[in-house]
């Protein structure tokens, strides 16, 4: 948690608390799930949720915006970002059930009112949202198909609607490859000083 307070200052008593349950909340888990890899755990904050609050760097969801989670996983980067902006609502979606059974057990046990999740691929999601958000699921052409026409064409929040996409490695070519009209690139290590966000990103494509 120290970690999290390092680069996010004025988080209430209850934000403080959810962040904080879901260490043991995850490792719990992983003994009975992979959910992260093992070797990863002890890296949760940092790799896993403070990568995840990374968006939240880039904007600040206002009230009522709505978010999908696209290949969620464990549940990231949603849960996370569903405790940092309670005032915006959260649908978490993967295709693997044991997956989604995990994430709807810590969306219980940390008390979110504002997240929903549901075992479904993207292209079988008939509702729009404001912002489609994923870490580095698929290629960034791939994802893109997937998900092009699931933004609301109405934005309300400092960025335009569409895709926040957390990416690592050589982007340059993927970004080349998305038939997308405009394409923004943001270094995570922008502000974050650890070595591991060194080659990461966040994509935000308008859609």
């Amino acid at each position: 948690m120290d970690l999290i307070l390092k680069y996010f200052k004025g988080l209430s008593e209850e934000q403080v608390a959810q962040l904080s349950a879901l260490y043991e909340l995850y490792v719990d888990w992983n003994n009975k799930i992979n959910v992260i890899s093992r070797k990863d755990i002890e890296n949760l904050y940092e790799r896993h949720i403070l990568h995840s609050l990374a968006i939240a760097k880039i904007i600040s969801f206002r009230s009522e915006t709505t978010v999908m989670d696209v290949g969620t996983g464990g549940g990231f980067p949603g849960i996370p970002l569903a405790i940092l902006f309670p005032s915006a609502q959260f649908h978490l979606i993967d295709s693997i059930g044991k997956k989604i059974r995990v994430v709807e057990h810590i969306i219980e046990e940390t008390g979110l009112e504002n997240t929903t999740c549901e075992q479904a691929r993207a292209e079988q999601i008939p509702v729009k949202y404001d912002f489609i958000v994923s870490r580095a699921v698929t290629a960034l052409p791939q994802f893109y198909r997937w998900v092009a026409k699931k933004s609301k064409k109405n934005s309300f929040n400092k960025l335009k609607n569409g895709i926040l996409y957390l990416k690592g490695g050589d982007i340059e070519t993927e970004m080349r490859e998305t038939p997308a009209k405009n394409i923004f690139s943001f270094p995570i290590s922008t502000w974050y000083e650890e070595d591991y966000f060194l080659q990461k990103y966040i994509i935000h494509i308008p859609l």
